[in-house]
């Protein structure tokens, strides 16, 4: 794989001092992060640690296999992760056709927010529609589907309003501060996150008896969780919608494609972006695989802490809240960096710290439960840096007024190398009969990845602290 001999020149961004510059002061940046502070209540509840782990959990299993147990119990249990599993898939090939789609049209009308708005509100009201989810015995099966049917269909209002507002983050930066602001966002997302989880299982998941009397009893605990995150996603997404300004439009160049033109410009736009940045196109391409790799570490982390090192369900929990803080902690401090040396070095960095920490976690697994905290915590450390930075790169790369666009096509990319790290997963556990393996399956599509990037030459402009 490589990249053009020669990196065309990189577009002009906003300087601060045209009609395109950013949103001054630091409301607007702060409007920004806090969508990415609200939307961790779809990322940690909704998705991984509460909701989705509640379907497939015994509570929507008829009581008499749940009173059997064993091989039955299992079988069961294992339909409904492959009913959620498919229905995911069908979310993911969704995203896969609809984000450059809705970047292209975002892009060509000018109105992101406007985009940004419809979507979020979407998922916020597919989220409160889960409370009407309940482990009903003489409608298990549909309550199920029910459930699956609303987290597919938010995940894919979510990953298009994500399209536009990483789109939106050239508007409350400058080429000077995109990676610590971009970093700032991700942070935020990871601590919000925390704050949130540590509330609702506080207040309502761990206790017998909750805030307001509420119990397990029918799954409330589960569901007015699910409904106050509802709230607060929704609650903390209004500030970017009234802060930071669209684009300004620019006369008879901003109008809304129709589908099908809009179709016929991603296509066209993307040959233009393989002829004139060849580097941009195998970005998306490379970053798809290792950003499967990185979701991966969260995906199967709690998987291998239980099976591998032998975690209760508690101590997931706990150091599911501790990799948070330091994930949370590290990407806003990589944001700093990211500005003086460039998204790639840090990206490249923090791969290779990746795989690193990943190889120790195999080798050093037969020593147990310390093992994994400090390994563990050390893959933390470096997954943050790796996202924020490749927004920030991807954004510098993007050509102005396309921005929308290219974020499309980045959830694209990733939605169509999802199966890496799943299968690379399984198959080293299959093939080696022990789950400890899964491990080195992760850290060989994270160490893919990175060599697939380390050979690109990129259209970036040199790190703040060279053009001091």
């Amino acid at each position: 794989m490589h990249a053009d001999a020669t990196p065309p020149p990189v577009p002009a961004a906003p300087s601060g001092d045209g009609p395109d510059r950013p949103a001054r002061g630091r409301w607007p940046v702060a409007a920004w992060a806090l969508w990415d502070w609200g939307s961790a209540a779809f990322n940690a509840v909704i998705t991984t640690f509460v909701f989705t782990r509640w379907l497939t959990s015994d509570a929507f299993v008829d009581p008499a296999v749940v009173a059997a147990g064993g091989d039955p119990l299992e079988a069961a249990l294992a339909e409904h992760s492959t009913w959620l599993g498919w229905g995911l898939t069908a979310a993911g090939v969704l995203i896969a056709l609809l984000a450059p789609l809705a970047g292209t049209r975002a892009d060509g009308s000018g109105r992101r927010r406007r985009g940004l708005a419809v979507q979020t509100a979407a998922t916020v009201a597919l989220c409160a529609a889960m409370v009407l989810v309940r482990p009903d015995p003489d409608a298990l099966t549909w309550n199920l589907l029910l459930g699956i049917a609303l987290l597919a269909t938010a995940n894919l209002t979510f990953e298009l309003a994500s399209v536009h507002y990483n789109a939106l983050l050239p508007r409350v930066a400058t080429p000077a501060t995109l990676g610590r602001i971009s970093g700032l966002g991700w942070g935020a997302g990871y601590l919000g996150g925390i704050v949130l989880l540590l509330v609702l299982f506080v207040g309502f998941i761990n206790p017998e008896v909750g805030w307001f009397g509420v119990t397990g009893e029918d799954g409330w605990n589960i569901r007015i969780a699910v409904l106050l995150s509802a709230l607060w996603f929704g609650a903390f997404a209004v500030p970017v919608l009234l802060a930071v300004p669209d684009p300004p439009a620019t006369g008879a160049a901003r109008r809304r494609p129709g589908v099908a033109e809009a179709y016929r410009r991603i296509v066209a736009d993307v040959r233009d972006l393989w002829r004139t940045s060849r580097g941009t196109v195998l970005f998306l391409l490379a970053s798809a695989v290792y950003r499967d790799g990185l979701a991966g570490v969260f995906t199967f982390g709690a998987v291998i802490a239980s099976g591998t090192f032998g975690f209760s369900a508690s101590e997931v929990v706990v150091f599911a809240i501790a990799a948070n803080v330091v994930a949370g902690i590290a990407t806003l401090l990589a944001g700093l960096l990211d500005d003086r040396v460039g998204p790639r070095a840090l990206i490249v960095a923090s791969l290779v710290g990746l795989v690193v920490a990943g190889v120790a976690t195999f080798a050093l697994a037969d020593g147990g439960r310390t093992v994994f905290w400090v390994c563990g915590l050390a893959l933390c450390v470096f997954v943050g840096p790796a996202q924020s930075a490749s927004r920030s790169l991807l954004t510098r790369v993007a050509p102005p007024g396309r921005e929308s666009q290219i974020f499309g096509l980045y959830a694209t990319t990733g939605r169509a190398a999802s199966f890496l790290a799943p299968l690379a997963f399984s198959t080293f556990v299959a093939v080696a009969g022990s789950q400890r393996w899964g491990i080195l399956g992760l850290v060989l599509v994270i160490a893919i990845g990175l060599g697939a990037l380390l050979p690109l030459r990129l259209p970036l402009p040199r790190p703040a602290a060279e053009r001091a």
